[in-house]
């Protein structure tokens, strides 16, 4: 088993930033990708970014070049740096550990991009 906490989501004005931090604890095997998540009211949930053991990143074209995604594999953290923050970015995001066809979840944390 994998638990994930997340931490630093919060109220953020139309271009500001936030970082979000997860960090993983358990059973945790390499290789494992890491990634965040977010949900929209009435929307589907969507991958905004991944990224690998290797440190191979992946990012949803909406937040190209204003979010970056990194990890710290001693710490068993990942990030989600965040900037340039727009409205359509309010969503509670989710960080989710993934290891072949094993899943974890953290509990989501909510970010409200709003004037």
């Amino acid at each position: 088993q994998v638990q994930l906490v997340e931490s630093g989501g919060g109220l953020v004005q139309p271009g500001g930033s936030l970082r979000l931090s997860c960090a993983a604890s358990g059973s945790i095997l390499n290789p494992y990708t890491m990634g965040w998540y977010r949900q929209a009211p009435g929307k589907q949930r969507e991958l905004v970014a991944s990224i690998s053991s290797s440190g191979t990143t992946n990012y949803v074209d909406s937040v190209k070049g204003r979010f970056t995604i990194s990890r710290d594999n001693p710490k068993k953290t990942v990030y989600l740096q965040m900037n340039s923050l727009k409205p359509d970015d309010t969503a509670v995001y989710y960080c989710n550990y993934r290891r072949w066809a094993y899943d974890a979840w953290g509990q989501g944390t909510q970010v409200t991009v709003s004037s």
